[in-house]
């Protein structure tokens, strides 16, 4: 609201109406306004300016009124402010409106754009505007102020808009967190774009006119200065925002005029030329005057860039606000962009450095978008190069921001300084910066991908220049020896999958050439050029799977990414064409390359991966029949040679995908699969018949041993994929078994693969029960079920630490997979097969994990070399991978309620012990148990405190006090506060559990207490300081109500000599903390009423009942605060100084009914105040401020939590 302030005999009645205005509707406040003028004196000088005023708005919001359906009904916008926030309207139409109203009257025009910067800050309150006179008050009036008039609570800010002295009143009680440039929801928007557009349209249409009349920009520059300084982040966010974008419109006007002033000159100078040596004519003197106007207008928008540069952009730079700082440097970063020659130089690029150290992520992505702005352009970077000496090492260490799009952004901001400023980077910065592709942030690792390729793979010249003996691929090959020099030459990572994700989009095509890498791998060192090392081949093999990969499933590599992307319609026929294209090359190829390293088995594992990428169709042509014959007789002949597991692995895998039943090759493939499973168990069982043969069993040779180990692996492998029923494979390994059982002189390298064999053919079994399987059928499989895990638990305790370890993971996944079995919806065959294990195997599986994993074994001390060193570390690594293998197969068992949830109490001990090592499987374990049950998992925490306090109670000597300070103890509180954290900041989702956790533990302290009325120490008192870690989990009313069910256990007067109730003591403090200081804090919102005496019934009937209060939403911001008495009334609003002295008066009054009689806070030295809670008390401690702990009528607890 603008108005004239009135003489200083009418100051109440203004201050009146000041208040009256901050309780007005916001509707009220804007579309009310009035204007006068101070300078004014007769009533007929302002009855005139009044109806002037009238008319010209009436004009003016008729041409720009904008109506809006809000809230069901229609909303008509009149104000500027009205219109710029509905953006309903071309911005042109209305700015064009204000420049009309501006120019019949600039004073009333003035005063309603200066309203609607006010407005667009979210300031409800009154706008008092009056002319400047006093000339000698003109040092004073520069000075803004803002002061707080404590007997109307309104805040003033007092600053000069010359010729203007504006006045801004709001109330003090205003949202500094709520203002149109952050409000949220479709309304707002668009707010920030609406109103930065109309302040660049305002600039331009006025820069022909009344841009230069020295009284609009002196007006709106002196009111932006005075709001930016304000302490009001409402005020200074917004101004800043304006000015910013009214000094980049000026930049722009700038330019014209200087384009504009070099046209003119130029026209004088062609003129002048033109009549050399006659007298001076008229045109001539037109263009000198022009030329001077052109010259005077650039001196005024110099001014006013200095005016805004200096009064705002200075002081708000380096603001506590980061959107504001982010405001100024994302401005200043376009002014020079747009203006290089007048901010293209050190004392502007300084700002932008020196906000690259900016602690918020917001500020310094702007700085970096700025900067890329600058770099972009060549003509421009040579002027950088005092800036880019001073911050180079700084923007080469951003890629490492915590700030993802930072890091992105410096990254991209380095490739365009590498493109453009030469050798600016070092080589060892280059070198750091390769290394980003290897990150798990894809956008980062592809923008290190494009500075890998442009600066170390695509050179300029490189498809002109073919080197020596390259043939038609001489560019590709380059290419492709410095891609794999780069790999071999990283020491930090290993991984081809992520560098070929990284160079996807930008070197997608060199990297398809599948022709050119299959070429240079088949290439002899006879047939000319430089033949690759083993090293590079094998490296030229990993880029080859990796790319057909990428192009075949057409999403980044595991780790990198959080889920598969969804393909466009383009993306999904690029992939089809790029399966084509490999299944059609590598049909011929791969035979070939399978050949010529047939020996190597890391080469042939990764080759044989390719097959699954086919697009299997294609065999469809007769002609490619004669390639896939090849295919199978090299896959063939690598079995026979090969028995490494992931050779093995991967033939087994081709089979399985080149055995569909959809195509057309499956007859042809099938019979090749049952030729070559035939030959496999012929040579078993010539193996099996030959040992079972011998006297002395299995005592043979080591060769002996060997080919019974490579055809048990061998068939194990292809069992695996395949069902290998028919070939009767369970009898064979189970007498192997049994006898190994029976006797133990089985080798290892026999009992592995034949514990392997033995459970595929079962899994296979399993699998094909069906409803019709008969019922002998089931009987027999259930038989050899039974057995088989019999053989697993007896392996259990093998000498060997390989079969013990091989028969836990099976035995784990074995009952994982029998207790949830579908059986194709056979419920007798689900009934037979059921397996659940017994207590007596519970325990064995819980001791196995904690002989195997959570013991530590004894290190010997030995002098090794460094290589012995490098090997010992790394059989660290392998074991500590099998432990948590070990630990995650248990804590499975766990979670699906294979095994009893109360064994998970065991794993939790060792959570802070071994938190390094295993503390990621055992969180993830209790949060799925307490997704599954929240009760039985907190009785699982209460329980595994309970075993550890009995223990450490055991190790102490009985005469003495529990002690306090002992490393057990400690470690005790420091897992029930890892306990506690686990539950998270929302209270009450975890509500019952806490409170079940509290109930269980105060139970357990006073378990076995003795004497007459429990008088008498408890012997598990101290186990009441280990649950107090979850006292900050419970909410304020839950604390009333765990503290009335201590008292039950407490008799009175209870004598406290010593140290030994501490314990006591410290936990009623937990249960009781924050009482004085939630007391003593007093509402910041509406009116305190007392409580009324129904709801103190309620709350004293549901507490006697043991049920936990209902808080309601309503009830939660109707409640005041506790006050302990009226000393505390002072303290609390000495702390909020700007509060109504009405509203002081007010909680004065009602002050009698906020003091409670409840339970005391101190304690006595030696003893323990146990009074009774009296229903006075009880009724009147329902006034607490409850404001953050919320609770809704569906999220109580149920009293049988807290029944006895």
């Amino acid at each position: 609201m603008i108005a004239e302030p009135n003489t200083a005999s009418n100051l109440p009645s203004q201050k009146e109406s000041a208040v009256h205005d901050e309780t007005a509707p916001e509707s009220a406040v804007q579309n009310g306004s009035s204007v006068r003028n101070g300078n004014l004196k007769t009533p007929r000088e302002k009855r005139k300016v009044r109806e002037q005023c009238e008319n010209i708005r009436r004009n003016s919001s008729s041409s720009r009124r904008v109506s809006q359906l809000q809230n069901g009904e229609v909303v008509e916008a009149v104000t500027l402010f009205e219109v710029v926030s509905m953006g309903k309207r071309a911005m042109q139409s209305v700015v064009d409106d204000w420049v009309q109203a501006y120019k019949q009257d600039r004073n009333v025009a003035l005063l309603d754009l200066i309203n609607f910067f006010i407005q667009c800050s979210g300031c409800q309150g009154m706008v008092t505007a009056e002319m400047f006179q006093s000339l000698h008050k003109k040092d004073v009036m520069r000075k803004m102020t803002e002061t707080f008039d404590e007997e109307t609570g309104l805040q003033y800010k007092k600053f000069m808009a010359y010729p203007w002295i504006l006045t801004v009143t709001w109330p003090v009680d205003t949202d500094n967190k709520d203002y149109p440039l952050i409000r949220t929801g479709p309304y707002w928007k668009k707010f920030k774009a609406n109103f930065c557009e109309f302040i660049a349209v305002l600039v331009q249409q006025c820069q022909c006119s009344i841009l230069y009349d020295s009284y609009l920009m002196d007006t709106i520059i002196s009111l932006l200065t005075g709001l930016a300084d304000s302490v009001v982040r409402a005020f200074r966010h917004t101004s800043t925002l304006a000015a910013m974008k009214l000094l980049t419109a000026v930049v722009s006007v700038h330019l014209n005029l200087d384009v504009n002033k070099h046209n003119a000159e130029r026209l004088y100078e062609v003129e002048k030329k033109r009549i050399s040596g006659k007298r001076t004519n008229y045109r001539l003197d037109q263009l000198e005057r022009k030329r001077e106007e052109y010259e005077r207008k650039l001196l005024e928008i110099q001014n006013m860039m200095n005016a805004i540069f200096k009064g705002t952009f200075l002081n708000r730079y380096r603001d506590v606000i980061p959107e504001i700082r982010a405001t100024c440097i994302e401005e200043i970063g376009s002014w020079i962009k747009t203006y290089p020659d007048g901010f293209l130089n050190d004392s502007y690029l300084k700002y932008i450095g020196w906000m690259l150290y900016d602690k918020q992520a917001e500020v310094r992505l702007k700085c970096l978008l700025g900067l890329q702005g600058i770099y972009s352009r060549k003509e421009l970077v040579s002027r950088m190069d005092l800036f880019t000496s001073r911050f180079k090492d700084r923007i080469v260490s951003m890629p490492l921001d915590k700030d993802h799009e930072v890091a992105v952004q410096a990254m991209k901001l380095l490739m365009l300084m590498s493109q453009n400023c030469g050798d600016v980077l070092s080589t060892e910065d280059c070198e750091t910066l390769y290394q980003f592709v290897y990150t798990t942030h894809r956008p980062l690792a592809v923008a290190a991908g494009e500075f890998l390729y442009k600066r170390l793979l695509s050179h300029e010249g490189d498809e002109e220049v073919q080197p020596e003996g390259g043939g038609k691929f001489g560019a590709s090959t380059d290419r492709l020896k410095r891609l794999i020099s780069f790999f071999l030459e990283s020491e930090l990572h290993k991984h081809v999958a992520y560098l070929i994700d990284s160079l996807w989009d930008w070197a997608g095509k060199f990297l398809k050439d599948w022709e050119c890498m299959t070429t240079l791998l088949l290439k002899n060192a006879e047939e000319g050029g430089e033949a690759l090392s083993d090293a590079h081949e094998s490296v030229l093999i990993e880029i080859i799977l990796a790319t057909v990969r990428e192009a075949a499933e057409g999403h980044p590599p595991v780790g990198r990414g959080a889920a598969k992307k969804i393909l466009s319609v383009k993306e999904k026929k690029i992939q089809l064409e790029d399966c084509t294209k490999i299944t059609e090359h590598f049909i011929m190829v791969l035979p070939q390359l399978l050949a010529k390293y047939s020996t190597d088995a890391q080469k042939v594992a990764n080759l044989l991966q390719i097959p699954q990428y086919y697009d299997l169709d294609v065999y469809r042509m007769g002609h490619l029949r004669k390639h896939l014959d090849a295919l199978l007789r090299e896959v063939k002949d690598i079995v026979a040679k090969h028995s490494d597991m992931s050779v093995l692995e991967a033939s087994s895998r081709t089979y399985y995908i080149l055995c569909s039943e959809e195509i057309a090759i499956y007859s042809q493939v099938d019979r090749a699969r049952t030729q070559l499973i035939d030959e496999l168990m012929g040579q078993l069982n010539q193996l099996l018949d030959g040992f079972w043969q011998k006297e002395e069993g299995f005592c043979t040779d080591a060769g002996e041993v060997s080919q019974m180990h490579s055809a048990l692996r061998r068939v194990a492998a292809f069992h695996n994929a395949h069902d290998l029923t028919k070939w009767n494979l369970y009898d064979k390994t189970l007498r192997l078994l049994v006898f190994e059982m029976e006797h133990g002189s089985l080798p290892v390298l026999m009992t592995l693969p034949a514990l392997q064999c033995m459970y595929f053919s079962l899994l296979w079994q399993l699998a094909a029960v069906s409803e019709n399987s008969p019922k002998e059928t089931l009987f027999t499989l259930r038989r050899e079920l039974r057995c088989f895990s019999r053989i697993c638990v007896c392996f259990l305790h093998h000498k060997e630490k390989d079969v013990r370890e091989k028969a836990f993971m099976i035995l784990c996944d074995w009952l994982l997979i029998l207790s949830h079995q579908d059986s194709n919806n056979n419920e007798e065959a689900v009934g037979l097969l059921d397996y659940l294990p017994s207590a007596s195997l519970q325990e064995k599986l819980l001791l196995f994990i904690q002989e195997h994993v959570f013991m530590e074994e004894e290190e010997e001390s030995k002098d090794l070399t460094e290589e012995e060193e490098r090997k010992d570390e790394s059989g660290k690594l392998d074991d500590l991978h099998k432990k948590r293998s070990l630990l995650a197969a248990y804590c499975k068992l766990i979670v699906y309620n294979v095994v009893e949830m109360s064994a998970a109490a065991e794993i939790y001990k060792y959570y802070v012990k071994t938190y390094n090592d295993f503390g990621d499987i055992i969180k993830e374990t209790l949060s799925k148990t307490r997704h599954n049950n929240k009760i039985q998992s907190t009785k699982t925490l209460i329980l595994c405190l309970q075993q550890l306090f009995q223990t450490h109670a055991e190790s102490q000597d009985s005469s003495s006090s529990v002690d306090f300070y002992s490393a057990s103890f400690t470690n005790m509180k420091e897992l029930a506060r890892r306990f506690s954290l686990t539950f998270g900041w929302d209270q009450v989702k975890s509500r019952e559990s806490v409170a079940m956790i509290h109930k269980e533990g105060i139970e357990f302290a006073f378990q076995g207490a003795t004497g007459v009325g429990g008088k008498c120490l408890p012997p598990n008192l101290s186990f009441l300081l280990i649950i107090s870690e979850f006292s900050n989990k419970l909410l304020k009313p839950d604390k009333r109500l765990v503290y009335a069910y201590l008292q039950r256990y407490i008799a009175e007067p209870l004598p406290c000599r010593g140290d030994e109730w501490q314990p006591l003591i410290w936990y009623r403090n937990s249960l009781l903390a924050n009482e004085d200081e939630e007391s003593s804090v007093l509402s910041s919102s509406g009116e305190l009423s007392p409580m009324g005496t129904s709801k103190m019934s309620s709350f004293k009937r549901k507490l006697s009942n043991g049920s936990l209060p209902v808080t309601s939403q309503t009830e939660a911001e109707d409640k005041a605060p506790d006050l302990q008495c009226s000393s505390q009334l002072a303290s609390a609003a000495g702390k909020r100084r700007k509060r109504l002295k009405s509203r002081e008066m007010h909680l004065q009054e009602h002050l009698p009914f906020l003091c409670p009689g409840g339970l005391p806070r101190r304690c006595c030295k030696g003893e323990i105040k146990t009074e009774d809670v009296s229903k006075k008390g009880q009724a009147e401690d329902t006034t607490e401020d409850v404001d953050v702990d919320v609770v809704s009528a569906d999220q109580v607890i149920p009293a049988r939590v807290f029944q006895l």
